[in-house]
């Protein structure tokens, strides 16, 4: 048995009931089988994987907090603090009734090497909580944040691991929980990021992630002969990532036509309006029947279905495993050229394959929506050093990190005679800047 077959019984053996993390390290392992082949002798002497797929240290801990009707709550806090070789860990806290071990875990494992594409100095970890946002009022967020907060605050820090938000966790809970965390520490740090900008928060963070990945899908169809500008492009999402990955398509010259939430999608042939989109979604928090009702050009559909729309670009950007093997046919059947994911591992295994069969170029998560975690760590050399970039700056800054993670994801591939397969691409430039470090720094 090989090696990487090796670790991965083991991942599933160690790790029972985690479906979502033992996808992610499938993946991972799979598409870096030529380089470990390669140097099988020397990882398996030094346990190497088996230490890149086990956290540094698993924290989890309960969060009592009262509504407000004086009814007590419960609910499961998690911070998975998986790899610190380049740098602090760094990765989202996600607020959702969803929220497992599993899930933190493959958040973090995927957090290590999208960290790494950056080129930026952070390490891979994830947290979360499966409270629900939704229906709660700001008190009883307050209560819950910093309840929170008063646990997480001991395995936190500038220099050690700096959370940022994720699903259900916006501005306002991170603001609640950075006042907690000044308020037990007495310390005015780095140590959240995300922040509002009159408490050391950077400009373009919000905008970041989606940005970022139309920055990426910009330059993959540039460098495969074609062009965003003209693009029909089907976006999965109202939150935060795909707001602005809309935003930046129409920027960008082409026309997105959908967005979708939990409970159905809206399909607007004649583009969909950004601004109005940004009142339902960040002003109302409102479902997008209130888009439909407000457009005329709007439908709306209950359910799944954004992916039957003919498209050229389709970028997921809502959760986990939305994109499933039909909806890969689908896509392919109406001529699709590219699939960039906004989210975290959004298309299933068996899409993702399909898609790379049919010569769709495709770019996991890990690479094209690096956007955020990347501003992110800008945020925190900003505070580091006390000082606040313009927006201009952190944008340009942005579009670099995007353009450079293509190439270099696109250069892996091709050195490994995997040429347009941008999944082992981005795996393997991300996993060689961690091993070496790994390897350097002994068996710890």
């Amino acid at each position: 048995m090989s090696y990487v077959d090796e670790v991965y019984n083991y991942v599933v053996e160690k790790n029972p009931a985690q479906p979502e993390f033992h996808q992610a390290v499938k993946e991972v392992l799979d598409s870096l089988r030529v380089v470990i082949d390669a140097n099988e002798e020397e990882y398996r002497k030094d346990a190497l994987l088996e230490r890149l797929c086990t956290p540094e240290r698993q924290i989890l801990f309960r969060v009592p907090w009262v509504d407000d009707k004086g009814q007590v709550h419960v609910n499961n806090g998690f911070r998975i603090q998986f790899n610190s070789a380049i740098g602090p860990y760094k990765g989202g806290l996600r607020f959702h009734p969803s929220v497992n071990l599993g899930i933190i875990k493959f958040l973090g494992f995927e957090q290590i090497f999208k960290n790494s594409l950056t080129g930026l100095p952070i390490g891979g970890g994830k947290g979360g909580s499966d409270f629900d946002p939704k229906g709660k009022s700001d008190r009883e967020i307050m209560a819950f944040c910093q309840s929170f907060m008063t646990e997480l605050f001991r395995h936190i820090g500038a220099d050690t691991d700096v959370p940022a938000g994720d699903i259900g966790v916006g501005g306002r809970e991170i603001g609640y929980m950075y006042g907690q965390y000044k308020r037990i520490r007495d310390t005015y740090e780095g140590v959240l990021t995300g922040k509002g900008l009159t408490y050391g928060g950077s400009l373009a963070r919000t905008q970041a992630t989606g940005y970022g990945l139309l920055y990426l899908t910009e330059e993959l169809l540039k460098c495969n002969g074609s062009d965003i500008k003209g693009k029909t492009v089907v976006v999965s999402g109202a939150g935060n990532v795909a707001i602005y990955a809309i935003e930046k398509a129409q920027q960008l010259g082409a026309k997105p036509v959908t967005c979708s939430d939990s409970t159905g999608w809206i399909y607007d042939p004649e583009g969909i309006d950004v601004e109005l989109l940004k009142e339902v979604k960040e002003v109302k928090r409102a479902r997008l029947t209130e888009y439909a009702a407000a457009r005329k050009s709007a439908e709306y559909h209950e359910g799944r279905g954004v992916w039957s729309i003919k498209c050229d670009v389709a970028l997921p950007c809502a959760t986990q495993n939305e994109l499933h093997l039909e909806d890969a046919k689908q896509l392919v059947a109406n001529g699709v050229q590219a699939v960039c994911e906004g989210a975290n591992m959004p298309t299933t295994i068996e899409a993702t394959e399909y898609l790379q069969q049919n010569n769709v170029m495709f770019v996991g998560g890990k690479a094209a929506n690096a956007g955020g975690v990347g501003t992110s760590a800008l945020e925190m050399s900003q505070n580091s050093e006390r000082l606040s970039w313009t927006f201009e700056e952190v944008d340009a800054k942005l579009k670099q990190i995007m353009v450079n993670i293509y190439h270099n994801i696109d250069d892996a591939a091709k050195k490994y005679g995997m040429e347009g397969n941008y999944v082992a691409g981005a795996n393997i430039a991300g996993f060689l800047k961690v091993a070496e470090a790994m390897k350097a720094q002994g068996i710890v």
